[in-house]
């Protein structure tokens, strides 16, 4: 059975002027979908479709039953009164953790991003990037079935992008899926099961490299490749 199922007919912040249409997919347990567009080709909004935040939209977004899911912004966002430790103390009794799990699970993610001698300080003084390790490890504390992250290696140093890629094979060996939006084509193309390309709100292509590759004629094209295909050929349509 499916994590997700998205079938959504168009969607917007105003009524009558969507943003997006057609956006038709699934999610399956350990899938990494990649989803892929230049600025302004819907994959926000999408997202914001999906986690339920738009009123507009016509079509169907649909997690498993009973499944739990964690959002990682583009942007970090916290509490301003509350430490890391208190941030993840909380979304621990949201998703009712018990307390021996919670505290070892939070000091092993604190650890292995090395934000443990932080973890009793306020995010709002942290550098971007340790605040972006911050909310990769707050998504992952309740061990959720699905992840949808927007844009995860801004800010990233080397290292730190590392540690998450490792972290998200383990999540996806667990059974996790995850949406992830990037620019970050070359890391995409590695480490992606499937890929949605996103181009003016409308899904121009879908697939797994090889069936990307086909759809766009390019039978040894990167994603690179085949994604500036598809918006040449979307520009070249208009004119």
């Amino acid at each position: 059975m499916n994590l997700l199922n998205v079938d959504i007919a168009s969607a917007g912040y105003e009524n009558e002027n969507s943003i997006i249409h057609n956006i038709h997919f699934e999610l399956k347990k350990g899938e990494l979908i990649g989803l892929i567009g230049p600025n302004g080709a819907g994959k926000s909004t999408t997202i914001k479709t999906i986690l339920g935040l738009l009123e507009h939209k016509k079509g169907l977004v649909d997690f498993k039953e009973g499944a739990n899911y964690s959002y990682i912004p583009e942007r970090p966002i916290f509490y301003d009164e509350l430490t890391l430790w208190e941030h993840l103390d909380f979304a621990a009794a949201v998703e009712g953790l018990p307390e021996k799990e919670f505290k070892n699970r939070a000091a092993g993610l604190l650890e292995q991003y090395k934000l443990s001698e932080h973890a009793h300080k306020f995010p709002g003084t942290y550098s971007k990037g340790m605040q972006q390790k911050a909310m990769l490890i707050l998504a992952m504390i309740a061990n959720p079935d699905v992840y949808i992250i927007d844009e995860p290696f801004i800010g990233l140093d080397p290292n730190a992008m590392k540690l998450f890629l490792e972290s998200i094979v383990k999540e996806r060996r667990r059974g996790a899926g995850i949406l992830m939006s990037t620019h970050v084509l070359d890391t995409a193309e590695k480490v992606c099961s499937r890929f949605l390309i996103l181009h003016e709100g409308q899904l121009k292509a879908s697939g797994t490299l090889s069936e990307i590759r086909q759809q766009c004629s390019l039978p040894s094209g990167s994603l690179y490749d085949c994604f500036h295909q598809i918006a040449e050929g979307a520009g070249n349509e208009e004119r």
